[in-house]
């Protein structure tokens, strides 16, 4: 992750505690892409380490199946 992309997204994660709702759910649906790309690049992460599907899945608080039918398309 690139440092002006670590930047955004402590902007992010401060705008989602924002008063006006128009600003805090802007900056929550960025939080959740970001999320997702995190999540992806750990996954392809552990695999290339050895990780099975069931220790990834732990490790996310979700099923061997569940983590192995959203990542092991990539």
């Amino acid at each position: 992750m690139a440092d002006s992309e670590a930047r955004d997204a402590v902007d992010a994660a401060g705008a989602a505690l924002h008063q006006d709702p128009r600003i805090g759910l802007h900056a929550v649906a960025s939080l959740r892409r970001l999320v997702e790309r995190l999540e992806a690049l750990q996954v392809d992460n552990a695999r290339r380490q050895g990780w099975s599907w069931d220790r990834v899945g732990s490790a996310l608080g979700v099923s061997r199946q569940a983590v192995h039918k959203k990542h092991s398309r990539r």
